[in-house]
This record gives C-alpha cells, sequence and structure tokens, in this order.
C-alpha cells in the first residue's frame, strides 16, 4: 500500500552512518567531490538500493537520471536480471501500449505474428526505468496504476492477465504536481511513483 511504501521511505530516510560520509552497503557509486548535496544523493541512493520500493528521479535534463537508474540496479538485488530503459516521450502516442505491455497475434494492423512481449515482460525479475514518465498519454496511465499496484497487465488484444515482478524507477524533468493540478497527470499515479524521490 501506499502508506507501507511511504514508512518504508520514512525509515530508511532516517537510517544514520556510524562514520561520516561512510557507506551504508558496499556500492559502485563513483561519485567526485564532497558537496552535502552530493553525499546526501549518495546516501539515499545507497538506502534505495537495498529495497524495492518505486523511486522518482526528478530534476532537469542533464543532471544524471538515467546513470542513477542504472547505479542503483546494479547495487541492488536484481543485478543479475535484466535492466531495461524505456525513453516514453521517444514513442508515438498509438504505440506506447503495445511497446510496454506487449500484443498478440493479430492483434492490430501490421502485428507481428505471433505478438511480441512488452518492455515489462523483458524487464521481469529485474528493474524497469521508464525515463521521461510524464509523457505517457493520459489515457494509458491507468493501466501503468494496475501494473504498479497488482504488478499485473494484459497484452494489446490479449485475454489472459500477465504477472510480473518488476522493480520500477521513473523519472522526469517535468513537475508532476503542477501537471497533477492541470489534470494531465493521474494523482492515484503520481503518489504511486513518488514513493521514494530523490532529487537531483
Amino acid at each position: 500500500s501506499i502508506g507501507n511504501q511511504s514508512s518504508i521511505y520514512l525509515k530508511l530516510n532516517s537510517i544514520k552512518n556510524e562514520k561520516k560520509n561512510s557507506d551504508l552497503i558496499p556500492t559502485t557509486f563513483k561519485f567526485l567531490g564532497n558537496d552535502s548535496s552530493l553525499c546526501k544523493i549518495k546516501n539515499l541512493l545507497q538506502k534505495a538500493c537495498i529495497t524495492n520500493v518505486t523511486i522518482l528521479l526528478t530534476g532537469e535534463s542533464g543532471t544524471g537520471k538515467t546513470f542513477m537508474a542504472k547505479e542503483i540496479h546494479k547495487n541492488s538485488k536484481r543485478y543479475k536480471n535484466n535492466f531495461v530503459h524505456v525513453n516514453c516521450a521517444a514513442i508515438p502516442n498509438q504505440l506506447i501500449e503495445s511497446e510496454l505491455f506487449g500484443y498478440e497475434d493479430g492483434a492490430f494492423t501490421g502485428a507481428k505474428k505471433g505478438g511480441k512481449k512488452g518492455y515489462f515482460e523483458l524487464a521481469n525479475e529485474g528493474t524497469i526505468f521508464l525515463d521521461e514518465v510524464s509523457d505517457i498519454p493520459l489515457g494509458l496511465q491507468g493501466k501503468l496504476l494496475e501494473v504498479i499496484q497488482n504488478r499485473t497487465f494484459y497484452h494489446v488484444g490479449g485475454m489472459e492477465k500477465i504477472k510480473i515482478n518488476v522493480r520500477l524507477i521513473a523519472a522526469t524533468n517535468s513537475h508532476l504536481e503542477e501537471l497533477v493540478a492541470e489534470n494531465k497527470f493521474r494523482e492515484d499515479l503520481y503518489y504511486r511513483l513518488n514513493v521514494f524521490p530523490i532529487k537531483l
């Protein structure tokens, strides 16, 4: 539940290191500099690695959100499994549902014979990174919400519910709170994504 995930975040965020700037857990993070904000980000990332909670990376373009997502996966218990990077802004709106969730044979004109797995299936047991998550069309956000809540979804044109086990990391350079206020982003989806926020 949202409450349980939020309590996990608060608990992790309150953990104190035994030594100043010492690692909470062994990691491969390589940051140059001793700036206090950089150290804070590193500590947050270290804490994020030991959980499976959903992480939301925010910040301007060029602040290293993709790098951070890869580092979190590489230092998590899922590091031996797939890391699937999805640039939501680069996928046409009419294709994004079938790309994320896959499709069945004959689901639409031009569908690949035999169907196709989507990015969520390819990331099963690993991590899926939804970059520029704010670009997901409003009409598709409900299906994404179901995946986050229940870890289940249907292929486009499918009748069988598919269950997956993935770790979700999302990123955006937009202000999701403002998009929610403008009814351009679902409020319930925002709270499901904003469980463990890290601002870069």
